[in-house]
């Protein structure tokens, strides 16, 4: 059994009702519902947060160090193309994890489309909607096997 860390960026509490043109109907109650019973369905603990900010992620990330997560699924959102200070904190936290967009950000606006998460990350999902943490969570039991 692994402990699954998911990490919810900014205004991703607004799922569900805010742009479902660009984001989907799903709620983040939604998806961390499927989250915890695939993970269930698997043997493995699942957490999650959501948070509007930054210093929230930063102080989980250090706790992630010590309390056995194994795994993280994370959408930083606006977070995504502005924090070094994140980025530093999941880097220190020395656990892998997947980078998952709602979105396509390679057809948004252009400040979206760099990522300081992607090029540490084990892989990104991107533009898929909430199926995505579903993807990304199956490629994470793959690796915990």
């Amino acid at each position: 059994m692994a402990k699954i860390l998911a990490l919810h960026g900014p205004n991703l509490n607004l799922l569900g009702v805010r742009e479902p043109h660009i984001y989907g109907t799903d709620s983040l109650e939604d998806i961390n519902k499927r989250c915890q019973n695939l993970c269930a369905e698997k043997d493995h603990e699942f957490d999650s947060l959501q948070s509007n900010t930054e210093g929230d992620f930063i102080g989980r990330l250090h706790e992630a160090r010590g309390d056995s997560t194994a795994f993280m699924i994370v959408n930083f959102g606006g977070f995504t193309h502005t924090s070094v200070a994140i980025r530093d904190a999941i880097i220190a936290s020395e656990i892998p994890f997947i980078e998952v967009h709602l979105s396509n950000l390679f057809s948004r606006e252009e400040y979206r489309q760099f990522s300081f998460f992607s090029d540490i990350a084990v892989g990104c999902i991107i533009g898929l909607g909430a199926q995505g943490y579903e993807l990304a969570l199956e490629a994470a039991f793959r690796r915990l096997k």
